[in-house]
């Protein structure tokens, strides 16, 4: 039998069921998380907000670093020396010149040293200068080229192996053989520190 027919014939009417009335609080429960979702949302927002700062500090930091020259700090960093704008000094040749026709060699060696153009520009005056030290070494005796290399201080024997190496690329009737002696005094009194600092310097002779 169909469970809406009734049993004496015809249908039997059926209620709809009964929903249990809310309880207490459910309205406000959902208020609650409402808010609370709200809540929730506002927070990430701010925090986000607060992230985003921290970006922009981190990326202003970033630019500042990277304008930052960090080579400055660096002790072993090379800095281009500027030009020294040196007086013309008169051309040492005449007396040196006379110096060795005295026989005072040594002498002649150190007006020679004293008067390098080396700070100048000038090609033909240090080109003068070399002919003059080049004729003041080969007047030596082999016996007398240590004592003039050890009465230089050492500024004086790095300038000294400039024009040794200078002569080295010049050389004339016999000079090869006497300026080979005084390198060999210049390195003893130098050492190898001398060579390099020949080989690297801007300033030449």
């Amino acid at each position: 039998m169909h469970p809406s027919l009734h049993p004496r014939g015809g249908y039997h009417r059926i209620s709809p069921p009964r929903v249990p009335p809310p309880l207490p609080g459910a309205g406000l429960a959902r208020s609650f998380r409402f808010r609370g979702g709200s809540g929730a949302g506002s927070g990430s927002g701010s925090g986000a907000g607060r992230a985003g700062g921290g970006g922009m500090a981190r990326s202003t930091l970033s630019s500042r670093f990277r304008r930052l020259d960090i080579d400055q700090y660096d002790e072993n960093r090379f800095v281009e020396e500027p030009e020294e704008a040196a007086a013309a000094e008169p051309d040492a040749g005449p007396e040196v010149e006379a110096l060795l026709r005295q026989g005072d060699a040594l002498r002649a060696f150190h007006t020679a040293i004293r008067s390098s153009p080396a700070n100048m520009k000038s090609q033909a005056m240090k080109e003068q200068a070399q002919g003059t030290m080049l004729k003041v070494l080969t007047s030596f005796k082999s016996s007398e080229i240590e004592q003039a290399v050890n009465s230089l201080d050492r500024n004086g024997v790095d300038l000294l192996m400039k024009y040794i190496y200078k002569g080295f690329e010049k050389p004339t009737e016999n000079s090869s053989a006497i300026l080979l002696q005084w390198h060999e005094k210049a390195l003893a009194v130098g050492g190898l520190g001398s060579i390099v600092r020949v080989l690297t310097a801007r300033k030449t002779v």
